[in-house]
């Protein structure tokens, strides 16, 4: 099933039988302490155990190239894509804001992921062990990517686990958001029947009644599948919802089976996981442009407001979507990259796959909006009124619009379906970079043990979900994904941009590529990575940390205590960086000037191996 194959420092593909020959005869001579900070300094031949396991047959890759873009697009594509983009697409200017996006694409993200998966797939390596052919000093990056990377798994399941419950709920002979007649409405409730029912002379009435009134999607949300009612927020999360507790249990024994052999069980996996969400989009596309009211919901998505191309936030807010959608510094392009074969066509993937990710958002975008447009006639509301950003958006506004179709229960189950296969693939995506980096940097108490360390892990994450799965869960999700990736994981890609741009260096890096794909990249790409692409993260951290506002909801106030433990959770990632640092300048022998000087000089992988590229892999899907 699996072909193994090694990778190259750079002998030309002409030269392998000599280079084969010298690594073999290299490899049974040179020892490598893989636990020792200071052997990262490279005064050894720079081969630890696990490269010189990956020379050689130990490192899976992927079956079939199309599971390796398959992963790659469904980590990139994921809930964001659905409730994000379409807000800051209309809240930008709609149509004109396409302009500062492709701009944001073109020179900033995509340059990023390319980095990311050349990177991955020369080195093999993952987010920590690759650092030391990099900047050894500097592999406190790769921990940090780990502990956000954990952040995120604590929260952003629970809202895979929200999107199960809604699933099984769906199966009822009616669903239970319809109808103001459940234990858990209150008087405020009112119906979209209700709402159709006034006529054009009670319409004063109704305006002034439905500002004091809820529908019962969002009650059902708030009142049954959260309990938000029976907490205090963050002082007192509330008892634990054992339902959303059991959908998340759900969640995590559908991701372990998916990840415990590794590139074999995820690259089956994404076969659905990846491709069912377009299935459903393109139906719930057609269903969606069909009903009246879409072409009101459309028109306000797409109509351009130029005036707004000259306002800076606007331009921000471009590059911060275009960067949290593409996902660079998560480590996932790193893990996915390094289990495909030597001179695989990165470049070609990183094309395709941006390109794919960025069209998804924008037919999300229609998805949305036609049914958004729809409840805004319905309800007689302005669109900017229905609350279509961020959760709200799929577990408020949208099963209010399948409430009003025929054959609701259909619409429902695949429009949940599609969540979950969307956030699976992501969720798959960022453990799988935690599992590839602690794997790497310790194959022999962790590679050699995968399935039990996976276990080990997801049972972890699983534990440190549940106080989101109480009453006052939706608090700490919105809190864990402001404060657990948010300014971190931008800082720490700043880092990463600038050490393998400035400090590896562009020249070598390049050449690194040529040593793949047979061509070095053009001057566009080295310009972008010299001068571009760090500017572009920087730019982004300065302008998210001085814009800081403090975390509040329209009907919460988070306590000035939480703001302060949220500013130690985002810290307690970047902080890894530092302390590495201290820790390798200690452990390192030499004089001041001898450690500094072997603490930033890159280990050379000399007993990579260089292999045939083969003549269509890589050049076809």
């Amino acid at each position: 099933m699996l072909s193994s194959t090694g990778t190259s420092d750079g002998s030309s593909a002409e030269s392998i039988a000599q280079t084969d020959a010298n690594n073999i005869s290299q490899r049974l001579t040179n020892k490598v302490d893989n636990n020792s900070a200071a052997s990262e300094s490279c005064n050894k031949p720079a081969a630890d155990a696990l490269t010189i396991a990956l020379a050689t047959d130990g490192r899976e890759t992927w079956d079939k190239k199309i599971e390796f873009l398959l992963a790659v697009i469904g980590f990139a594509v994921d809930l964001g894509n659905v409730w994000r983009f379409p807000y800051v697409c209309y809240a930008n200017g709609g149509g004109a804001f396409l302009i500062p996006y492709c701009i944001m694409l073109i020179f900033g993200g995509l340059p990023l992921f390319y980095m990311e998966l050349a990177l991955g797939q020369y080195y093999r390596s993952g987010c920590i062990t690759i650092w030391r052919h990099i900047c050894p000093a500097l592999k406190g990056i790769g921990y940090a990517i780990c502990i956000i990377d954990l952040y995120v798994g604590m929260h952003y399941n629970t809202i895979i686990s929200w999107a199960v419950y809604y699933l099984v709920q769906s199966f009822q002979a009616e669903l239970p958001w319809i109808s103001c007649n459940n234990t858990w409405n209150t008087d405020a409730c009112v119906t979209l029947d209700t709402i159709a029912s006034y006529n054009l002379t009670d319409m004063g009435n109704m305006t002034s009644n439905l500002t004091t009134s809820t529908s019962p999607a969002k009650e059902y949300y708030e009142r049954q599948v959260l309990e938000m009612h029976l907490s205090d927020g963050l002082e007192r999360l509330g008892d634990i919802r054992w339902p959303l507790v059991f959908c998340a249990l759900i969640v995590f024994i559908l991701v372990y089976f998916s990840l415990w052999k590794g590139v074999r069980s995820t690259g089956k996996a994404v076969w659905i996981t990846a491709l069912a969400p377009y299935c459903v989009l393109f139906i719930l596309l057609v269903r969606g442009i069909t009903l009246p009211g879409a072409d009101l919901g459309i028109k306000y998505y797409l109509t351009p407001d130029w005036q707004k191309l000259y306002k800076p936030k606007v331009w921000i807010d471009a590059a911060t979507q275009i960067f949290f959608s593409l996902g660079p510094g998560f480590g996932t392009l790193l893990a996915l990259s390094s289990y495909n074969k030597f001179h695989n066509n990165c470049y070609r993937d990183a094309i395709i796959t941006s390109t794919i990710n960025c069209l998804t958002s924008f037919l999300a975008g229609f998805v949305i909006f036609s049914v958004v447009g729809h409840m805004s006639k319905i309800q007689n509301k302005k669109i900017d009124e229905l609350g279509i950003d961020g959760p709200g958006l799929i577990f408020i506004v949208y099963p209010e619009a399948i409430a009003s179709m025929v054959v609701p229960n259909f619409w429902s189950v695949i429009f949940f379906l599609m969540l979950i296969t969307l956030g699976l693939d992501s969720t798959f995506g960022g453990l799988e970079a935690i599992i590839t980096a602690l794997c790497d940097e310790y194959p022999n108490l962790l590679g050699r043990n995968r399935e039990i360390f996976v276990a080990v892990l997801l049972v972890f994450v699983f534990i440190g979900s549940l106080p989101t799965c109480t009453q006052g869960g939706y608090y700490l999700v919105n809190f864990l994904t402001t404060y657990g990736p948010g300014i971190s994981v931008i800082f720490v890609v700043f880092l990463e941009a600038a050490a393998v741009c400035w400090l590896y260096g562009t020249k070598r890096f390049s050449g690194d590529i040529e040593k793949m794909i047979g061509k070095q990249p053009n001057r566009f790409w080295k310009i972008t990575w010299q001068y571009i692409s760090p500017v572009f993260i920087l730019i982004i951290f300065i302008f998210s940390f001085f814009s800081y506002e403090e975390l509040n909801t329209a009907e919460y106030q988070y306590p000035k205590w939480s703001i302060i433990v949220g500013w130690m959770l985002t810290l307690s990632s970047i902080i890894c960086v530092p302390i590495y640092i201290i820790y390798m300048f200690i452990r390192t022998p030499g004089s001041f000037l001898e450690r500094l000087r072997k603490m930033k000089t890159p280990c050379e992988p000399v007993t990579m191996r260089v292999y045939q590229p083969s003549t269509n892999y890589g050049t076809s899907v």
